[in-house]
């Protein structure tokens, strides 16, 4: 638990709406924290306002909401303690197949919307010498098939905390990495649905060439999801990291993840390609995939 005196401080998660972010505002919550919890609509804000949670719309990617909790923030007389950059959209396809709108949108909300919020609350941040939690992902180590846009953003996610830290911390703030695995969310299961849909639009020249390897990954998205950790258990990784005196610069969250992490350390990358390919092939399926349908809205 923490001191009498952290319940005077402030921490703002964002992408609190579900998941690891919601699961995180309450463990914070719990804890003594007075959480600014970044949610998308109204309904999500009535869903999750708690003692100690005060929900606030968030879109990351819309510099007047953020504006405003950083307005927010510096109207607050408690220190910030910490903000936890957590939002984040999973869009999975192969590279050539990727509209160019989807990269864009992919690292506008995994990596611009960070550096925007963390730009505007930085100020805050250095007056009370707290510290940045980057909710990064397994993907930010090992690039799969399928996750190119993903593990790009999160790829630079990681070198812009590098970086940040270096910079940042002669000032007094603190910058950590939280790298989950596979975690029973919404999300994940949003992003197969989008892989899906995504699929339903490749070109048939697209489909024959990747149909099949879009279906494997899909299949072990959803078996590495179903085992993955809870979104409770990865919230408490996350309130590790905010409340540690001394914090690591980088927590795993989940055996896959600590166990992907260090065979990146150890494997050259011709090994790791045919350690991912085997764990991929046996989600194969056993005749070539039918072209998906989707009546689903364009992305």
């Amino acid at each position: 638990m923490t001191t009498s005196s952290e319940t005077r401080k402030l921490i703002v998660v964002t992408g609190a709406s579900t998941g690891m972010g919601a699961s995180a505002a309450r463990e914070l919550a719990r804890q003594g924290f007075h959480v600014l919890a970044g949610v998308r609509r109204d309904r999500d804000a009535d869903a999750l306002r708690a003692a100690g949670i005060e929900p606030v719309i968030l879109d990351i990617t819309e510099s007047g909401q953020v504006e405003a909790l950083a307005a927010r923030v510096a109207d607050d007389p408690r220190a910030l303690h910490a903000l936890v950059n957590n939002a984040g959209i999973q869009v999975n396809a192969p590279v050539e197949a990727l509209p160019l709108e989807q990269w864009r949108r992919v690292f506008e909300v995994n990596l611009f919307g960070h550096i925007a919020v963390t730009q505007a609350l930085l100020p805050a941040l250095l007056r009370g010498k707290g510290r940045v939690i980057n909710i990064s992902s397994v993907g930010g180590k090992v690039a799969m098939a399928t996750y190119g846009a993903y593990a790009g953003a999160k790829f630079a996610l990681e070198a812009v905390s590098d970086s940040l830290r270096r910079e940042i911390a002669p000032l007094g703030v603190q910058v950590v990495v939280v790298e989950p695995g596979g975690v029973r969310t919404e999300m994940a299961t949003r992003g197969i649905a989008t892989a899906n849909d995504l699929a339903a639009r490749m070109t048939p020249e697209h489909h024959e060439r990747y149909g099949s390897l879009v279906q494997a990954n899909n299949t072990l998205m959803s078996s590495g999801t179903a085992s993955g950790l809870t979104a409770d258990a990865a919230a408490r990784v996350i309130a590790k990291a905010v409340t540690t005196r001394r914090p690591r610069t980088r927590y795993t969250a989940g055996r896959d993840a600590a166990l992907i992490t260090r065979l990146t350390r150890i494997l050259p990358d011709r090994t790791l390609d045919r350690v991912l390919a085997t764990n991929l092939r046996r989600h194969y399926p056993k005749t070539a995939p039918a072209r998906p349908t989707t009546t689903s809205r364009p992305l």
